[in-house]
């Protein structure tokens, strides 16, 4: 009769002592939760800002090079001259600058 006294026991010690670790992890999950998100947050900060559209700041650099080349050539006709013609032109244009977009 003393033996499944003891077992009985046994059991009732171990029901409470897992009782009283659930007991204790439901007290500080509120600063292990905090802990947990401060790191997150941490560690997202680390990785910079978050591209936002509506809030870009750009640099600018804007190049446009056209070139031309033109040719006229008259043939030799019943009278007979040569008109020839060539005009070559270049140009380059370039922008440089920044643009801001406001903020909403």
């Amino acid at each position: 009769m003393l033996r499944g006294y003891k077992k009985g026991q046994t059991t009732l010690e171990y029901i409470v002592l897992i009782i009283i670790v659930l007991g204790a992890l439901l007290a500080i999950q509120h600063y292990l939760k905090r802990g947990l998100q401060g790191r997150w947050k941490s560690a997202l900060d680390d990785m910079g800002d978050q591209y936002d559209p509506r809030v870009a700041n750009s640099s600018v650099r804007y190049t446009l090079v056209h070139g031309t080349n033109t040719s006229i050539i008259t043939m030799n006709d019943a009278g007979g001259y040569w008109t020839q013609k060539t005009d070559e032109s270049v140009s380059t244009e370039r922008k440089q600058g920044t643009v801001e977009v406001g903020a909403y």
